[in-house]
């Protein structure tokens, strides 16, 4: 990303709106924005096989692996304004396990992209199941969008729900319900 060339952009979109971007509050405003779109957009510079970093693990058991509330903060593709909640991940290993701290990172990777929720359900959930070949993953994300809390039509308590579910989880009605009953708890 050429953050001086994002800076003249975001220079010019102040200019454009109204504002003066030779103002005090607001000189550095170009280059602090470029930065952290950069931040915000990392997930087009990097790939899952390097965050996963050969950290999955043989195991001999097949227990359902549970993380949940894994915090989650995106970009809405639409209108660029962000998302925010949080993902609870399962999958049942088969012979390999993914190191816990890279559920999350797999999560940031395709969080850090402009996204809609469920596609980014969807990314998430293949990727696991494509690191661990497990019999099953489920993928379930709950977030609350800025763009239908501050413009459109401005609810701002309403939370979009999704899911992605993976062989077992797809294919078991008993083993999704576990799942679902483990990532249970009342709504924030």
């Amino acid at each position: 990303m050429n953050k001086e060339r994002f800076a003249s952009l975001i220079r010019e979109l102040l200019l454009e709106i109204g504002e003066d971007p030779d103002r005090e509050g607001l000189q550095k405003t170009p280059m602090r924005v470029a930065q952290a779109w950069e931040f915000l957009t990392s997930g087009y510079r990097q790939d899952v096989k390097t965050i996963i970093n050969e950290a999955v693990f043989k195991s001999e058991s097949n227990n359902m692996i549970i993380s949940r509330d894994i915090e989650v903060y995106s970009l809405c593709e639409h209108h660029l304004l962000p998302f925010y909640g949080h993902c609870h991940i399962g999958y049942i290993a088969q012979e390999k396990v993914l190191g816990l701290s890279k559920l999350a990172r797999i999560v940031d990777f395709h969080a850090r992209r402009l996204q809609i929720q469920e596609r980014l359900t969807a990314q998430i959930a293949r990727d696991i199941m494509d690191a661990t070949q497990a019999e099953g993953v489920g993928v379930v994300i709950e977030c609350r969008h800025l763009c239908s809390m501050m413009r459109g039509v401005q609810k701002q308590n309403s939370i979009m729900t999704t899911s992605s579910v993976l062989g077992s989880f797809h294919d078991d009605a008993i083993t999704r319900q576990e799942f679902l009953h483990l990532i249970e708890r009342p709504v924030r």
